[in-house]
């Protein structure tokens, strides 16, 4: 029985000391660049990011963002409506979470998740994917920084605006508008605070994306963008559409539980 342990130990004491000189290896060729598609910054990330998608033999080739590449490239429209409609649906539930916005069963999964799917997959991706198509082949070939500032300001000045319009009229019909002066006071309403929004990040944004990503991963990237900064957006405006719920019920800002 002793000898058994005494062997499965060892066993155990060998694998574990090859696979720590594995990781050590590869730890030592991502910090040289050495693992295709990455350039050595971030080693740890790397290795684990190479062990997650197929190990070395597919490093570069066969991984998670190699295959999304592969199939933006193959159908550039779908593959972006259904990112759009799955990021815009996340969006939607984890700001209803982080806003403890329930619907009246007690779920965060409220009728509005469905909808964002839809707006997202149906309205923002086609759009975008038009919008950015003709930014594109309007500035394709023009490297100047002239014409990177002048792409940067037709996308402030005219791509802008009509996305945020759009989206705006969509959050009023999602929210329950159904006339023309409840879609044009949402409009008017948040417009410029929506813009405000766009000009601050856009021109940063942009300037990344010329600088260092390939055209079919633009879309994607502003999208990836648009979600982080619409969760917050969605998470503040629940907060305080809530708060403004319970101070007209209670007649303060506390919640239920806190009356005694």
């Amino acid at each position: 029985m002793v000898e058994f342990k005494s062997e499965t130990v060892q066993k155990v004491s060998e694998k574990v000391s090859g696979a720590h000189e594995r990781v050590g290896e590869l730890l030592d060729q991502a910090e040289a660049g050495k693992i295709p598609g990455t350039k050595g910054h971030h080693p740890v990330s790397a290795v684990i990011g190479t062990a997650l998608t197929g190990g070395m033999e597919n490093a570069g080739t066969k991984g998670y963002l190699a295959a999304y590449i592969k199939e933006l490239e193959a159908n550039p429209l779908r593959t972006k409506m259904l990112t759009a409609g799955t990021l815009a649906s996340a969006q939607e539930l984890i700001a209803s979470w982080l806003a403890k916005d329930r619907n009246k069963h007690g779920n965060y999964f409220t009728a509005r998740v469905p909808k964002m799917a839809a707006y997202g997959a149906l309205v923002s991706a086609p759009l975008g994917h038009f919008l950015i198509w003709a930014l594109q082949k309007t500035f394709k070939g023009r490297t100047s920084l002239r014409a990177k500032i002048l792409q940067i300001l037709v996308s402030n000045l005219i791509i802008a605006p009509i996305q945020n319009s759009v989206y705006l009229v969509a959050m009023a019909l999602i929210a329950g508008a159904r006339t023309y002066h409840q879609v044009r006071a949402t409009v008017k309403v948040g417009f410029w605070k929506v813009m405000r929004v766009s000009w601050i990040t856009s021109p940063i944004c942009l300037a990344f994306a010329q600088k260092f990503l390939p055209d079919q991963l633009w879309i994607p990237f502003f999208n990836i963008v648009s979600f982080i900064i619409g969760t917050y957006i969605n998470t503040v405006t629940k907060k305080k559409r809530l708060a403004a719920l319970r101070k007209k019920h209670f007649g303060d800002d506390r919640r239920p539980d806190d009356r005694r």
